[in-house]
């Protein structure tokens, strides 16, 4: 079992990421727990350095997973953002940020 890092607060997965998790057959439990163990998917070098730093200061974290889902979508990202105070986190996808 992985080891997670921070509290999530409140967990919501937003319709279009719930639509597009339902098409590839992945449940958001699962992007839950990368996000919470560290696997920050497909962030930048920077991102990950961030997001390291704000497990220890409590600033946001965010994680960005993309699926190959061939439906001919151009852009199958899915974010997961842990807001600062930890009081929610949301998996969603970036245009519905």
């Amino acid at each position: 079992m992985p080891q997670f890092l921070f509290p999530t607060g409140q967990v919501g997965v937003t319709p279009g990421a719930n639509d597009l998790l339902a098409q590839l057959n992945v449940h958001w439990i699962r992007l839950l727990a990368r996000h919470m163990a560290g696997d920050w998917g497909n962030v930048g070098e920077e991102d990950k350095k961030a997001n390291d730093l704000a497990i220890e200061n409590g600033t946001r974290i965010l994680s960005s997973y993309r699926f190959d889902h061939g439906n001919g979508q151009q852009d199958n990202r899915i974010w997961v953002i842990t807001e600062a105070d930890r009081s929610a986190t949301t998996i969603l996808l970036p245009s519905e940020y």
